[in-house]
């Protein structure tokens, strides 16, 4: 089969899952991780939320969650990125959610879930803070370390 048909045949099903992305209010699967937020929706039971002031997602009771992937094939010792711009209005966004859950990928292959509550991550969201102020403008990208995503509560793990 010529590598033109394989793409049309595979196009189909990437049509597919975007059909049902859309459904879970994600335009476009491939931007912004959207085929990954999709599968962590799915087997979390949460919704995106309305517009882009808010929160990530939110629950059927209206709580809300921040929702963050990494691949780890690319990145086994670096961190979880969060906010190219982190400043005070954001971390109190961050410290308001119920909870974060951070999805760890070997390529395109959810490897683990972790949930992590905002009072885990509270030490980190007070250093940025401290930072912000010294620093008197935002912080880009500061990541969260693996070591401490891996201290969350597991609630789900890849099994063959």
């Amino acid at each position: 089969m010529s590598d033109a048909k394989r793409l049309e045949n595979a196009m189909k099903s990437i049509q597919e899952l975007q059909n049902l992305a859309s459904e879970y209010g994600i335009a476009d699967i491939f931007q912004d991780n959207g085929g990954k937020t999709l599968q962590l929706l799915i087997l979390l039971g949460l919704r995106i939320s309305p517009g882009r002031e808010g929160n990530d997602a939110i629950d059927a009771e209206g709580k809300e969650y921040e929702l963050k992937t990494i691949n780890i094939a690319l990145n086994r010792s670096g961190g979880v990125t969060t906010h190219h711009h982190l400043n005070e209005i954001i971390l109190n966004k961050y410290r308001r959610v119920e909870a974060w859950y951070i999805g760890l990928y070997e390529g395109i292959t959810l490897k683990e879930i972790y949930k992590l509550t905002p009072e885990m991550l509270e030490p980190k969201f007070k250093e940025w803070e401290e930072k912000v102020r010294l620093r008197n403008e935002p912080l880009n990208n500061p990541k969260i370390p693996l070591k401490l995503v891996k201290k969350g509560q597991l609630v789900y793990s890849y099994s063959k």
